[in-house]
């Protein structure tokens, strides 16, 4: 499905598209559904949320980026439900500190979000040192 909407800024960082009544309805993915995002030929993952009673994508710094946009402009936006098992994949560094301290359990038993809210910067770091740091802290949270 495709629409026309503006990429809203609200507070100081927090940008997002509101999305039509109908095509919320015409994705038949519930309230929440989880969605294909496509923007300027950049398509990625998300979920559609209701926010201050009405529904809305969020489009992260790194979504504007990849997709030259920025708060303000008009776009085309497509979206479709997304039925693909949403995973991610561990670093290898990660999942064996987890194994060693017995809370693979653990993290395999959070949700997607919550797995990448671990994962995601442990692989930012840009040295060895604060990636080493960065994992004591997941598997200190976990165990």
């Amino acid at each position: 499905m495709r629409f026309h909407g503006t990429l809203e800024l609200n507070g100081k960082t927090a940008t997002g598209i509101p999305v039509p009544d109908d095509v919320v309805d015409g994705l038949g993915g519930g309230k929440r559904p989880k969605v294909l995002v496509t923007l300027n030929g950049h398509t990625y993952r998300s979920s559609i949320a209701t926010m201050g009673g009405r529904y809305m994508v969020g489009v992260s710094a790194a979504v504007r980026e990849a997709a030259g946009v920025a708060a303000g402009d008009e776009l085309e936006v497509g979206v479709e439900l997304d039925t693909a098992p949403r995973t991610i994949a561990v670093p290898d560094d990660l999942a064996a500190a987890l194994a060693a301290a017995g809370a693979r359990d653990a993290f395999d038993a959070l949700s997607y979000t919550r797995q990448r809210q671990y994962v995601e910067p442990v692989e930012a770091a840009k040295t060895e040192a604060t990636r080493q740091r960065r994992i004591s802290k997941c598997v200190e949270q976990l165990a």
